[in-house]
């Protein structure tokens, strides 16, 4: 690493014309510098340059090894370029892991910031599994509910409410329940956990506590597959107000119980750099943040 840096300082004092020139564009004193010269060339065995109380020339030995000393001053100032250009514009490739039923928030969330930068490359990988950042290179996550305690950085986008759902047929088959203790006696769609039995914590209309221990008669790992069973009539299910939105206004589905309160999802991004993250990263996690405000069903 030394002989790096008096490579650097044989190439300043070059550009400059002199050792008192190099000096004062390095912040060094001119003694350091002549000592930094003085060394390359003791170590070299050579005379890199012609000294005179005027000025200084380039020996043959000289010139040739200031090429290459000037070709890695540029090479430094290029690889310092390309790190202000990450920091200060995206590029490059975004590697972004999301959750299948997510996905469909992904266009139109980054769409215009890949439009405003044509050097910036998107790769979506969507899993509902949880990807490991560092093995998948992953720039960006998104994941939903409590997170588990890591180095990674996380950042709150938004949360939203879980809705007790059923289908129009549904309900024209069962009955629209009153209350909570009537839900036991029908089935439930719950996605797949280690244990059967699914716990359903939820509130009162005036905030008193109530628990459901139901066991799901369907389950599965997708909660997209769960709302689709539950649009097809085949049981109740706990949908995500953002997801909820939509078929809720085409019909698709009634919300059981509008009074109670079933309790909340966070929804966050996750990265894997605290500090320093690159400009693809910063802008496309506040561009997510800003369109999931106007997401129907979202809630700060």
């Amino acid at each position: 690493m030394e002989d790096l840096k008096r490579m650097a300082v044989f190439a300043a004092v070059v550009q400059h014309g002199s050792m008192s020139g190099a000096a004062r564009a390095l912040g060094m004193s001119t003694s350091a510098v002549s000592q930094q010269v003085r060394k390359l060339e003791s170590d070299g065995g050579v005379t890199l340059l012609h000294r005179s109380t005027r000025k200084l020339a380039l020996t043959e030995a000289g010139q040739r090894y200031h090429a290459r000393c000037a070709a890695m001053c540029a090479a430094a100032e290029h690889a310092r370029a390309e790190l202000a250009a990450a920091r200060d514009a995206p590029s490059g490739e975004l590697r972004l892991s999301a959750p299948v039923g997510f996905a469909r928030h992904v266009a139109p969330a980054l769409g215009d910031l890949l439009a405003a930068h044509p050097a910036l490359r998107l790769r979506l990988l969507v899993d509902d599994a949880p990807i490991d950042l560092i093995n998948a290179r992953i720039d960006l996550a998104v994941r939903f509910g409590r997170l588990q305690d890591s180095t990674w950085a996380a950042r709150r986008l938004c949360g939203m409410q879980w809705w007790l759902c059923a289908s129009p047929d549904w309900v024209a088959a069962h009955g629209m329940p009153q209350h909570p203790d009537a839900l036991l006696a029908h089935s439930w769609l719950g996605l797949a956990r280690d244990h059967s039995e699914l716990l359903v914590d939820l509130h009162s209309p005036m905030g008193e506590p109530h628990m459901l221990r139901v066991e799901p008669r369907i389950a599965s790992n997708n909660q997209l597959s769960i709302q689709q069973m539950c649009e097809a009539g085949l049981g109740m299910a706990l949908v995500g107000s953002m997801d909820a939105h939509h078929a809720l206004q085409a019909g698709r589905l009634v919300r059981l119980l509008p009074g109670w309160s079933f309790g909340t999802l966070d929804i966050w991004a996750v990265t894997p750099q605290r500090d320093a993250q690159p400009a693809k990263v910063r802008q496309a996690i506040s561009a997510l943040h800003q369109y999931l405000r106007q997401v129907p069903g979202a809630r700060d």
